[in-house]
Formats: structure tokens, C-alpha cells, sequence
């Protein structure tokens, strides 16, 4: 028999199949734009076999994860920011990091003919602090020789709720410049300096600006950037390299990362000479101690799932795939989650 969906009123939802009438158990998250991609591809290969659950995901941002699981009105937060230990400090019981994806942070720009363009860190960071004004800038027209810069105003897109990608954005620009790094730093909100580009809400919003906007330059997991169409830069790594982000040259970033056991950590600017500088991982955010038995199972065999099988969609989504070590890792963490 077709299995049919019904809504109750004020309960969750239930299964007509051939056995009867089932209940399907909903888990709420909320978070990270940077995984949404990958989370809505899950949640439909995984329901295939699991029916009895289904999820409801809100792309909020990393700031609004964090927040909405320290309140206790979702079941997992999702961020591309490890929490504080202040943040963590807050909360009704101890949180674990889950890593699920590492992605490549895309610098996509509009200009007249969709030239491929090569920048650095310097000189992205000298963008968003305003000092770099025009895109025929000697500083860009330098890294870009043979192409034709025009004489147009760049306008620097940022995101405007507390982000993770921002955070792996201005991590990156911490890393190598000193001005930005004493003046802005890193965070998942920051206080962008005064009268320079404008703002937008989520990744989606990102590349729309960027999308419509001539001159426009901005930042965003780069799946936002291969589904919208936009051109995107090379980015010059520690080794001197001009570098695209892929899902290979995340995973040799990845690959010379320092992972603690609490999972915590940075990748930006590694070495390596086939290493995306702008790199970084995403985390699920849960309880060690679950306080609904059903949802938090569900949880943890979905999030089981997530770390292993589920990385064979990672690559397909612009995402590089966990190593095994690292999956054999959560999964031991995963175990140690009470009911």
C-alpha cells in the first residue's frame, strides 16, 4: 500500500502503510546555510529506508544554531564555528561536536565577461576593509596580468547574522593579515568596517547580491556559488600556489589538520601545496545527555549514518568527505551519547 503522511494537530505525524498506522518521529535543527545543501540531500536518501523518521531543518546561520540548542527548541544545532568555551559555558549540559562536512569558502565576484580571476588573502582583506577601491586596482591587476581589469567600483558582500562561514571567512583574513586581524578579527559576527559594501542574510542571500550586483564581490560555500552560476577566484595558499576551491584541494587542507578530541579546530591557510586556503569544517551540535529517549536514538543512528555512508554524497555536493580515521572517531563519540 502507498504510504501516506497524515498531520495531527498539536502531535507529530503518522504513517498509513500496509501494517497500519505507524508514528514518525520529527527531528528539528536549525543553522548553518553552509550545510543546508548537503543536509537536504540526506534527509531524503535517508528517509528512503527510515520512514519512521523525517527532519525539519531551518537555514538560519550558525549564530541562530547555537543559539536555538542552548535554548533547547531543537534537537541538533549545525555551525561552521566551533563553540566558545563561554558559549558552551551557558548551556543546561554538555554539548559534543560532530564534524559532518568540510567545504571550501568560494570567492564569487561579477565583472564584465566573467574573466577567471586570481586574488589573495592581502588583498581580499585590504577589499573588505575598504582600502582597495576599483577592480583595476595595481594590487589585483598585479596577481592578474593579461586580464582586462575595468575601471568599476567593487562592492564587498558580507553576511549579516551571526555565520559560520563568516567566521571561516574572517578566520582565513586573520591568518594573514595583521591590520585585519587587530582591527575586525574573527568571529561569526563581526563589526565590518564602517560604510564599506552592504549586507546579506544567509549564503542564498550572499549569492544573489553578487549574482545582481556589477562589481560585486562576496563569500560563500562554494555549492551556492556552482548552483547560482558565478565565477568564483583562485586563491593563493601558503605555498605560493593559485588554488580552487574543490573538493580535493579541501580535502588536502583537511588532511593536515590537527583534530582534537573534542573535534574544535581550524583549517584555514594550511600547508601544503594542493591545500584551498579558505577551508573549513561544519559541526552538528547535540546534548551528550538526550533528554527524549525516541528523538535522541533517532538522532544518533541519522547522525551514524551522517558520518559514514552519508560522505559518499558529500563529494557530489561540493563537499570533501571525512577521512575514515575521522569517521571511526565520531563514531566511538556518537556511542558515548545517554538517554
Amino acid at each position: 500500500m502507498k504510504k501516506i503522511i497524515l498531520s495531527l494537530l498539536g502531535c507529530g505525524c503518522w504513517l498509513v502503510t500496509g501494517n497500519g498506522l505507524q508514528a514518525q518521529t520529527l527531528i528539528n535543527g536549525a543553522g548553518s546555510t553552509f550545510d543546508y545543501p548537503a543536509f537536504t540531500k540526506w534527509f531524503e536518501a535517508y528517509g528512503q529506508n527510515h520512514p519512521d523518521v523525517r527532519f525539519n531543518y531551518q537555514s538560519i546561520g550558525s549564530g541562530g544554531g547555537q543559539k536555538q540548542l542552548l535554548n533547547r527548541t531543537v534537537d541538533f544545532g549545525a555551525s561552521d564555528a566551533p563553540m566558545t568555551d563561554l558559549a558552551m559555558a551557558k548551556a543546561p549540559g554538555k554539548i559534543l561536536h560532530f564534524p559532518v562536512v568540510a567545504g571550501g569558502v568560494a570567492v564569487m565576484y561579477n565583472l564584465p565577461g566573467n574573466p577567471k580571476l586570481k586574488l589573495d588573502g592581502d588583498t581580499l582583506a585590504n577589499i573588505y576593509l575598504g582600502n582597495i577601491k576599483k577592480w583595476n586596482d595595481p594590487k589585483i591587476t598585479a596577481l592578474n596580468p593579461g586580464v582586462d581589469l575595468p575601471d568599476l567600483a567593487i562592492v564587498p558582500v558580507y553576511r549579516t547574522e551571526g555565520s559560520g562561514t563568516t567566521f571561516i571567512f574572517t578566520d582565513y583574513l586573520s591568518a594573514v593579515n595583521p591590520v585585519w586581524a587587530d582591527t575586525v578579527g574573527k568571529s561569526t559576527s563581526v563589526r565590518w568596517p564602517a560604510g564599506v559594501g552592504l549586507g546579506a542574510k544567509g549564503s542564498e542571500g550572499v549569492a544573489g547580491q553578487v549574482k545582481q550586483i556589477s562589481g560585486a564581490i562576496g563569500y560563500g560555500e562554494l555549492a551556492y556559488a556552482d548552483q547560482s552560476k558565478i565565477p568564483y577566484a583562485d586563491v593563493k595558499n601558503s605555498s605560493g600556489k593559485f588554488i580552487s576551491p574543490a573538493p580535493a584541494s579541501v580535502s588536502a587542507a583537511l588532511a593536515t589538520a590537527s583534530i582534537p578530541d573534542d573535534f574544535r579546530f581550524s583549517m584555514v591557510n594550511p600547508p601544503g601545496a594542493d591545500a584551498y586556503p579558505i577551508a573549513g569544517a561544519s559541526w552538528v551540535l547535540v546534548y551528550q545527555r538526550q533528554k527524549n529517549v525516541d528523538h535522541g536514538k533517532k538522532l544518533v543512528a541519522f547522525l551514524k549514518w551522517a558520518v559514514t555512508d552519508g560522505q559518499k554524497i558529500s563529494s557530489t555536493l561540493d563537499y570533501a568527505p571525512l577521512p575514515d580515521s575521522v569517521q571511526q572517531r565520531e563514531l566511538k563519540l556518537l556511542d558515548t551519547i545517554k538517554y
